[in-house]
């Protein structure tokens, strides 16, 4: 027999789907909104309906934005010689937060990983070759995360870009070995900026 609502049971089975959130913590989460007196849980809902219909990929980076281009891409005082390529949307939020590169950006959405299927096919490589390929281009900074993966990676783009002519430059190592560039503060950022290196 069961004792909880199936209403409840499936909130918690969908929180519970999400990164870093367990069974326990899906159901302290869905208590807390059951016992909640304000309007949380509406907003919320009508938060994640937002996130739905209101992003979308940009165009040109592949950001996630509301707007395309994004506001990034879109803002003639940025250096469109240079682009750092990163992992993620959370990598550029982070890389803006240091506030010192004013270059634009390059979302891979991932890194190469075979075991768990992420293939070239399945990156937005492609996509970053043609943007070079159009020309204007003069630097791309691997700002790949310094895991083996994000390393792996890195190393592929590298034998791509190279006949492309473009300096080709790496992230200087002020961040930690199997750390996350989200996770990073805006000090460490900075100095993995500036002490970037030629690959």
């Amino acid at each position: 027999m069961q004792t909880t609502p199936a209403s409840v049971a499936r909130l918690i089975d969908a929180l519970a789907e999400l990164p870093g959130i367990g069974r326990k913590t899906a159901a302290r989460l869905t208590f807390f909104l059951l016992r909640d007196q304000t309007d949380l849980a509406a907003r919320l809902g009508e938060a994640l309906r937002d996130l739905r219909e209101s992003t979308r990929f940009c165009s040109v980076c592949f950001n996630i934005t509301e707007l395309d281009p994004c506001p990034i891409c879109a803002d003639e005082r940025r250096d469109r010689e240079t682009i750092c390529v990163v992992e993620e949307p959370l990598d550029v939020l982070a890389i803006e937060h240091a506030g010192m590169y004013r270059g634009t950006y390059h979302v891979l959405h991932g890194v190469l990983a075979p075991s768990e299927g992420m293939f070239v096919e399945n990156l937005r490589i492609g996509e970053l070759l043609a943007r070079i390929r159009n020309g204007g281009v003069q630097e791309v900074i691997l700002a790949t995360n310094p895991t083996s993966e994000g390393d792996w990676t890195a190393s592929y783009l590298t034998t791509q870009l190279r006949p492309l002519g473009v300096r080709i430059t790496r992230l200087g190592r002020g961040l930690p070995v199997g750390g996350d560039l989200e996770y990073a503060d805006a000090v460490t950022l900075t100095r993995a900026l500036e002490g970037r290196e030629e690959i």
